[in-house]
């Protein structure tokens, strides 16, 4: 059956409900009804990114990028904290028996300049994200779609035609990176968009400035203004939170988080099982390409202490599958758990004794976890040689050099994840995958299944394979930590990626 209207009105009750879980397990969440006064700037402090920095929504390589795009724009759709998609900016979406056509009806909305928000400014804005010379964020959710038959039906209603059933592409319509322009758009520098704040000013690695969008179409902000500020350092982000510089500081640590709670100054916005914690293993090199030896190393990992030690008790084990808490994840797969004996056993037989492990402070867990890993995998027979790389070179070099090497990833839609990570036809085997072409086969299962059961089986079933094969090791899912002013109100913890996180649209100050 199509996918109908009446499908995602039900979606929302329950992404509400998840919702409303995550906020009462966040503390201090600030109330996420926006209830506060009128007026007032609220500055929030994130780490920029230099001075090639734009206001290009579809270039999105940092989270303060994403942030300042939700500020000035919309997406049609989107995702809740279990990664599901609902409308937005889209009054309702529908495909059609084949899964190729989809026809979207837009909601009445007008861009910053008094113009209303069109079908052509949908399929421009698509257009523009799916064309390789943007380099958009969001290119591959967009590379199916036929740009030739896809039509505008009128202003509010058009036509998306794929070139192969995806019964899951309205997920794209909610994706970071495919916030709708204005058709015609090329200059970014004084952006217009149709979101809940106006442009003011803006300097590539410094300050951004919005202002209040009187006429948005989703009910007036109470802030006056809204501020990005660049801070780094996050001891110095939480410093500048504590002497009322700011009033919102992103992604910050356990132990930040700890002093903040017994503050009055502040409080903490928590988001649990928030970022994956991976120990990348490369397949298609020595040593790691014996699977064997990638058994060893699952089974000689004790994450009950990496999640107690190295999360400071701030996040949970992990179970080496990607997406715990979120919509498709398979909950009935048993935890993985520590057997050192049958990981000595492995490790014999392997004949390896070394192994190297590049790590770095890209993440302020990884130091602790570095010397836990390297303890760990000593009962088991192996001696671990770190690494260590510089920050700035971190992803570049281990993408290129390492065989073992720690990473982080905040949540996506799981579908998402095992498009851009696992599927056999990925040029880059850079991070952990197997070359599985049974992954292939459920994954476009999934895909061409109008039966939301029958995609969720495929889905679960294929990530049980990358489980059992070892492709991605997950040591620990950290909660997400930020920490605002004790005055900040209608913010709750939100996860990475998730519409509400970093979205100052209802946020209020006193």
């Amino acid at each position: 059956m199509p996918v109908s209207r009446r499908t995602f009105l039900a979606g929302v009750a329950g992404a509400g409900a998840v919702a409303a879980t995550l906020a009462a397990c966040g503390t201090g969440s600030g109330g996420g009804s926006g209830s506060g006064e009128r007026g007032g700037r609220l500055r929030a402090a994130f780490v920029a990114g230099g001075s090639t920095e734009t206001l290009d929504p579809a270039k999105l390589p940092q989270f303060v990028d994403q942030s300042r795009a939700k500020a000035c724009f919309d997406t049609l759709g989107r995702w809740e904290q279990d990664m599901s998609c609902t409308p937005r900016l889209a009054e309702s979406w529908e495909a059609d028996a084949t899964g190729t056509r989809w026809r979207i009806t837009l909601k009445d909305a007008k861009f910053h300049d008094g113009r209303p928000v069109r079908s052509a400014d949908v399929l421009y804005t698509y257009r523009r994200v799916a064309d390789p010379a943007t380099t958009a964020s969001a290119a591959a959710l967009f590379s199916k779609v036929d740009f030739t038959a896809s039509r505008a039906i009128d202003d509010r209603e058009l036509e998306i035609v794929l070139g192969a059933p995806d019964f899951l592409f309205f997920v794209a319509l909610g994706a970071l990176g495919s916030e709708i322009v204005p058709e015609g758009t090329t200059n970014f520098a004084a952006p217009i968009g149709s979101g809940p704040f106006r442009f003011v000013s803006f300097t590539p690695g410094g300050p951004a400035l919005y202002k209040r969008n009187d006429a948005y179409w989703d009910g007036a902000p109470l802030l006056d203004e809204l501020e990005f500020v660049p801070i780094a350092d996050e001891s110095a982000r939480v410093g500048a939170l504590l002497s009322g510089q700011i009033e919102y500081a992103h992604d910050i640590r356990a132990t930040s988080a700890q002093q903040l709670e017994s503050d009055s100054r502040a409080k903490v916005l928590v988001a649990p099982l928030a970022a994956f914690q991976f120990l990348y293993v490369k397949h298609d090199r020595p040593p790691f390409n014996d699977p064997r030896l990638r058994e060893a190393l699952v089974l000689g990992l004790d994450r009950e202490a990496l999640a107690r030690v190295a999360l400071l008790g701030r996040g949970r084990p992990g179970n080496d599958m990607f997406g715990k808490g979120l919509q498709y994840y398979p909950n009935a797969v048993p935890q993985r758990s520590r057997d050192v004996e049958r990981a000595k056993s492995l490790v014999r037989e392997s004949g390896v004794t070394t192994v190297e492990l590049s790590t770095g402070v890209t993440d302020p867990s990884w130091a602790s976890a570095t010397q836990l890993v390297v303890a760990q995998l000593a009962e088991i027979g192996l001696t671990v040689q770190v690494k260590t790389v510089p920050p700035e070179t971190y992803f570049a070099d281990v993408r290129k050099n390492a065989t073992m090497h720690f990473g982080r990833t905040g949540t996506l839609p799981i579908q998402n994840w095992i498009a851009t990570t696992q599927l056999s036809t990925m040029i880059n085997n850079s991070f952990g995958k197997v070359n599985d072409p049974e992954i292939d086969r459920l994954y476009n299962e999934a895909l061409g299944s109008a039966d939301e059961a029958a995609r969720s089986a495929a889905i679960g079933t294929a990530l049980t394979r990358i489980h059992d094969s070892v492709a991605a090791p997950i040591w620990g899912i950290s909660d997400w930590n930020v920490g605002v002013s004790a005055n900040v109100n209608g913010l709750a913890g939100s996860r990475p990626n998730t519409y509400d996180w970093a979205n100052f649209s209802k946020a209020s100050l006193g």
